[in-house]
C-alpha cells in the first residue's frame, strides 16, 4: 500500500492506498476557518475529486475540538461585508455563495466522505459536517449552531441540510437557541452514526468503515451516493426513474461476478478506480 502526505497550512492530506485522509491541523487555533482554510479545502477537494485513485475520504481533526467554526478575525473586520449600500449588500451573495460552494464539494465529491468529530463542532463546522455522508463522534463531542449567538443566520448549509438529517423541530430549536447538542442525543437523532469513548477508538472505527467502503466497486459506490442524494431532493417517482437511468449507465457484469467470487473465496474484490477527470481547458486543441 502506497502512502503519500501533502502538508498544508490548515490541513494535512494523506493518501493511504484508496483512502484519502484530510486532517484539520491548527489545534492551537481550535481549527478555526480563516481565508487559508477555505482556499486549501477547496483545492484539496478538487484534487481528490479529479484524481480518481481515492475511494473514500476521511475528514478528521486535531486537538481538543474538531473546529470552532469561522475564525474571529473574519467577523472583526478582516473581510467585513459592506452593508452600507444595496450594491454592497448585493455583493454579499457572491461571497456567501463561494463559501457554500466549497462545502457543497464535500457533498458532490465522487466518493463518500466520513467525518470524525471530537469536542466542539461549532458554527461553520456544523455546515461542514452536515455536508459529509457519515458522521462519527467522541462521547465529549457536541454540535452548536453558533451563528445565532453572534447575531446572524447560519448561511453556509446548516439550515438547509440539518433538517434533512434530524427532525425539523429539533433543528429549529438548535438554530433558534444556539444550544449545544451533545453526542449522545446526536446519536439518538441519527445525526451521527456511532459514538466512541476516545478519539483513538473513533479513528480506529472510522478507518474500518473507510476500508469496507474502499473494498467495494468504486463506480457502484459513486452510483449509490448519486441515487441517495437525488432521492433526498426529488419525488419517489422521479427518483425511481433516475435510478433506472443510473443503473443502466454503470451496470457491470464483470463487477458483479468479481464481487460474488470474492465473497465466496473470502477475499477482497479487485475493482478499477474511478477514471481520472481532465479539465476541459487542459485538454488542448
Amino acid at each position: 500500500m502506497t502512502t503519500s502526505t501533502t502538508p498544508l497550512t490548515c490541513f494535512s492530506l494523506t493518501h493511504e492506498g484508496p483512502i484519502a485522509h484530510l486532517v484539520l491541523n491548527r489545534p492551537e487555533a481550535m481549527n478555526t476557518m480563516n481565508a487559508t482554510f477555505w482556499r486549501e479545502l477547496d483545492g484539496a477537494l478538487d484534487q481528490i475529486h479529479h484524481g480518481g485513485q481515492a475511494r473514500v475520504l476521511v475528514l478528521s481533526s486535531t486537538g481538543k475540538h474538531f473546529s470552532a467554526g469561522m475564525a474571529l478575525e473574519v467577523f472583526a473586520g478582516g473581510v467585513e461585508m459592506d452593508d452600507q449600500s444595496p450594491e454592497g449588500r448585493a455583493a454579499m451573495l457572491d461571497t456567501i455563495g463561494a463559501l457554500q460552494a466549497t462545502f457543497t464539494k464535500l457533498e458532490t465529491l465522487r466518493i463518500p466522505v466520513l467525518a470524525a468529530i471530537q469536542g466542539g463542532c461549532i458554527g461553520g463546522a456544523v455546515d461542514m459536517a452536515t455536508a459529509c455522508c457519515l458522521r462519527y463522534a467522541t462521547a465529549d463531542a457536541f454540535f452548536c449552531i453558533q451563528e445565532i449567538n453572534i447575531g446572524m443566520v447560519a448561511d453556509v448549509g446548516t439550515l438547509q441540510r440539518l433538517p434533512k438529517l434530524i427532525p425539523e423541530a429539533v433543528a429549529k430549536e438548535l438554530a433558534y437557541t444556539g444550544r449545544r447538542l451533545p453526542a449522545a442525543r446526536a446519536l439518538a437523532l441519527g445525526l451521527v452514526n456511532e459514538v466512541f469513548d476516545t478519539p483513538e477508538a473513533m479513528m480506529t472505527g472510522v478507518m474500518q468503515v473507510a476500508r469496507e467502503i474502499a473494498s467495494k466497486p468504486p463506480v457502484a459506490i459513486w452510483g449509490t451516493k448519486q441515487a441517495i442524494h437525488y432521492t433526498r431532493d426529488h419525488s419517489v417517482a422521479d427518483a425511481l426513474q433516475q435510478m433506472g437511468w443510473l443503473q443502466s449507465a454503470i451496470w457491470s457484469n464483470r463487477h458483479v461476478r468479481e464481487a460474488v467470487t470474492a465473497m465466496k473465496e473470502k477475499r477482497t474484490g479487485e475493482f478499477p478506480d474511478l477514471a481520472a477527470l481532465r479539465r476541459f481547458d487542459d485538454m488542448g486543441g
